[in-house]
């Protein structure tokens, strides 16, 4: 196991970092930062954001080496530090991204303003899934994944309404690098901190889609009981006819929850 490197994006509009409050925005399994670009482009009067991409996604360099989810937490931590070093900041992540934060919340919990968890939870999948996808990915390349993965992505209906965007994402995939998107995969079949939920001590927004086969609502209400029973603060929102990607189908309605949420509660 190796730290990743990870790379950014600033995906609100150009200016001298710090005058705003940073939000740092995390991606789904397959996609890059533009999965963020509209929400963020919503928030960016208000944050500074900063999107990152996965190993072998988007911008980031792939590696020869596996990891967990912690070190990702970590190498997310780093990519802080290269910007605004030792600063505070908000962060939201999507699925794998999502399970980031939650990492961040249990390791780095006094670097974060506040949480929000979207479309993910504490343990997604299982393992077996998990391995034999990495499996088939590092054979047959990410192609091989675009038809399941427009399914579990997208509410009914999105594609036909949104065809660009559900196209951006899709091609996000096709050119994500095999062995980066098999080291994730890996990474997913290891992580369960259902058990640790308990020390997470910051804010805590948890998102979910009502058409989300990946991560429902009921696994978005377990996540929350698990802050909750620690004594942290977690709130659980739902989006009606949203699938797995609710930053890129509903941006409107998460940039507003996030915005209330992070005024609210951040600290």
């Amino acid at each position: 196991m190796a730290k990743p490197t990870v790379k950014a994006v600033l995906l609100s509009p150009q200016c001298e970092l710090g005058a705003k409050p940073l939000l740092v925005v995390g991606p789904s399994l397959g996609t890059s930062t533009i999965l963020w670009t509209e929400t963020a482009a919503l928030l960016g009067d208000d944050y500074d954001v900063i999107g990152w991409d996965l190993p072998g996604h988007g911008i980031s360099p792939t590696t020869t080496e596996g990891f967990d989810v912690a070190e990702l937490a970590d190498a997310v931590v780093d990519l802080v530090d290269s910007v605004s070093p030792g600063a505070n900041f908000h962060y939201a992540g999507v699925s794998l991204g999502g399970a980031t934060g939650l990492q961040l919340g249990i390791k780095h919990g006094d670097r974060l303003r506040s949480l929000s968890v979207q479309c993910s939870g504490a343990k997604l999948g299982t393992p077996e899934g998990w391995l034999e996808r990495a499996e088939t990915v590092r054979k047959l390349g990410t192609p091989v994944m675009i038809q399941g993965s427009a399914e579990r992505w997208f509410g009914p209906g999105f594609m036909d309404r949104q065809p660009e965007s559900s196209s951006r994402l899709l091609h996000a995939l096709r050119d994500a690098d095999r062995f980066g998107y098999s080291f994730c995969c890996e990474a997913l079949a290891a992580f369960d901190v259902r058990e640790q939920l308990g020390s997470i001590t910051v804010p805590t927004q948890v998102i979910a889609g009502v058409e989300d086969s990946v991560a429902p609502p009921s696994v978005a209400e377990e996540t929350a009981a698990g802050i909750r029973a620690g004594g942290g603060f977690a709130a659980v929102e739902t989006l009606d006819g949203v699938g797995h990607l609710a930053p890129a189908e509903a941006p409107a309605a998460v940039a507003g929850l996030m915005r209330t949420f992070m005024k609210e509660n951040g600290r």
